[in-house]
């Protein structure tokens, strides 16, 4: 049993290492449910942590479907990523009818080479899970993160376990958004999948004396003076939870 975290910075990888987690997505920007980490990340994170570490190369929020210029950045940080050592890379393109952009794709897996490359949650937003499960199979992806096309995995679980029927051990069924230490052993049980994805996060008060309370960095109604971040606890029960199934 693999538990992977979601990790959106530095300080959430060290706190996944430190919980116990086999596997970090290492990426930023999780209210666009995830973008690409910077390098300065990245390298870090390879070069100071044991656990397996995977940077999400994802140039921007919203759909999948990406300009010249957006798949030449993912190419980069692809290329990038390998040079350094990194164990592999998450991403996915689709087309604009809801299908796996293969050609874009199949690229991917040859500049990445022999690094793998697992597909993210643009799987979810594909016209036809089943189609595209034997897509990202013949390409040569090797995990899929879905919530089963839901809006988080408990809810698609039986999705899911189709998915993991399907998938027959030819490529991972990573289920993922929303697994918590609540639901995770009926998720695991339903799907019958060996890996899990979540953020294990819970949010941590700045620790700055002075606070500006009438600037604003961000959204209007956001808090300037707290952040979202791994919790170190929450990993750990949720990796004990998956030790005795």
């Amino acid at each position: 049993m693999i538990l992977e975290i979601c990790a959106n910075s530095v300080e959430s990888a060290i706190a996944a290492q430190q919980g116990g987690a086999d596997r970090i997505e290492l990426c930023t920007n999780l209210a666009e449910g995830g973008t690409t980490p910077s390098y300065g990340q990245i390298k870090w994170c390879v070069e100071n942590l044991q656990l397996e570490v995977w940077p999400l190369i994802r140039p921007r929020g919203g759909d999948f479907l990406y300009s010249d210029a957006e798949f030449e950045t993912i190419l980069g940080d692809i290329s990038y990523c390998k040079q350094i050592g990194c164990n592999g890379v998450v991403t996915g393109l689709l087309n604009t009818n809801g299908t796996i952009n293969e050609e874009r794709c199949a690229k991917i897996i040859a500049v990445a080479s022999p690094m793998p490359v697992a597909f993210h949650r643009a799987f979810d937003m594909s016209n036809d899970l089943s189609v595209a499960l034997e897509t990202v199979i013949k390409l040569g992806f090797v995990r899929v993160l879905s919530s089963g096309g839901k809006e988080n995995a408990f809810v698609g679980a039986n999705e899911l376990a189709k998915l993991v029927v399907q998938a027959n051990n030819r490529i991972e069924i990573m289920p993922g958004a929303g697994v918590n230490a609540d639901n995770l052993i009926e998720i695991a049980k339903t799907t019958s999948a060996k890996n899990f994805h979540t953020t294990a996060k819970s949010v941590v008060k700045s620790k700055m004396k002075f606070k500006n309370e009438a600037s604003k960095m961000g959204l209007e109604n956001a808090d300037e003076f707290s952040y979202e971040q791994t919790d170190t606890l929450k990993v750990k029960v949720l990796k004990e939870i998956l030790n005795i199934l």
